[in-house]
C-alpha cells in the first residue's frame, strides 16, 4: 500500500495527472494532507484519512471542513524543526505504508519549499521504499546506491517514447551510472556535481532503466508533450 501525501504547493487536476502518469494512484490506500495540502483532495478525487500540520496555511473554513468531515488531525507546534510535508510522510510511515507518492510538493511561490521537498526523498526513513514526487509536468524519484560493496541499484524507467529523462547527481556526485533505452547512453560512468551532462536525455525504448553503483541520483522525467 502506498500513501498519497498532499503538500501545500500547486497541484494539477486529477485528469492531468492521469494523462501524464497513467496508473499513478493504483496502489494508494492512505491519503495524508500536509496542512494546506488538504485543499487538493477534492480536485484529485480523494478522501482524506489524516491531516497533519501546524495550521498556518489552511484557513478557518478549511479547518472547520476537516472537523465536520471527521478527518483525524495531528496538530503540530509552529515551533518545529520539520516541515508539514515531512511530518505527513513520517505519519504515513508510522501506519506501515510500503511507498509514498507526493503531489503538491513542487511549484508555488516558495522555491525553498520545493527544494526542501525534493530533499525529503533522501530521508533515511524512506530508504528501500518506492517514493515518487509528481505534478503534471514531472515525475521525480531518487535512486540510492547500496554502498561501495553492495553492487548496483537499479531503477525501472519504463514509459513513453520521447519522454525526457534527466539524471542529476546529489551531493558531490555519483559513480557507475549505466543506462539502457536512452538516446545518450552512459556505461558505468561518473556524473560529478556541477556539470549538466545528465540533463535532458530521451527515452527511446519503453523498457529503459538506469543503474548506479555509488551515491544518490535524482531521476526527473518529463512527458514528451511538454518538451515540444
Amino acid at each position: 500500500m502506498d500513501a498519497l501525501i498532499l503538500a501545500d504547493g500547486e497541484a494539477p487536476d486529477r485528469i492531468l495527472l492521469d494523462l501524464a502518469w497513467p496508473g499513478w494512484a493504483d496502489d494508494v490506500g492512505l491519503v495524508v494532507a500536509a496542512d494546506g495540502g488538504a485543499r487538493h483532495a477534492e480536485r484529485l478525487g480523494v478522501s482524506l484519512d489524516l491531516w497533519v500540520g501546524d495550521g498556518d496555511s489552511l484557513d478557518a473554513e478549511g479547518m472547520a471542513a476537516l472537523v465536520a468531515g471527521d478527518v483525524p488531525m495531528q496538530q503540530a507546534s509552529p515551533h518545529k524543526d520539520e516541515s508539514d510535508t515531512e511530518l505527513a510522510i513520517r505519519a504515513a510511515l508510522e501506519r506501515g505504508v510500503d511507498g509514498v507518492v507526493l503531489v503538491g510538493a513542487l511549484g508555488g511561490t516558495r522555491i525553498d519549499h520545493a527544494l526542501a521537498n525534493i530533499g525529503l526523498l533522501a530521508m533515511d526513513a524512506l530508504a528501500g521504499r518506492a517514493v515518487t514526487m509528481l505534478d503534471a509536468g514531472s515525475r521525480i524519484r531518487l535512486l540510492r546506491a547500496p554502498g561501495p560493496d553492495g553492487g548496483a541499484a537499479r531503477l525501472d524507467l519504463a514509459g513513453r517514447l520521447g519522454d525526457l529523462v534527466s539524471l542529476l547527481p546529489v551531493g558531490i556526485g555519483v559513480e557507475g551510472v549505466t543506462t539502457t533505452g536512452l538516446a545518450y547512453p552512459l556505461a558505468d560512468e561518473p556524473l560529478p556535481a556541477g556539470p549538466a551532462r545528465g540533463l535532458s536525455n530521451v527515452r527511446v525504448d519503453p523498457s529503459a532503466a538506469v543503474e548506479l553503483r555509488r551515491g544518490m541520483l535524482l531521476v526527473v522525467e518529463t512527458p514528451a508533450t511538454l518538451a515540444e
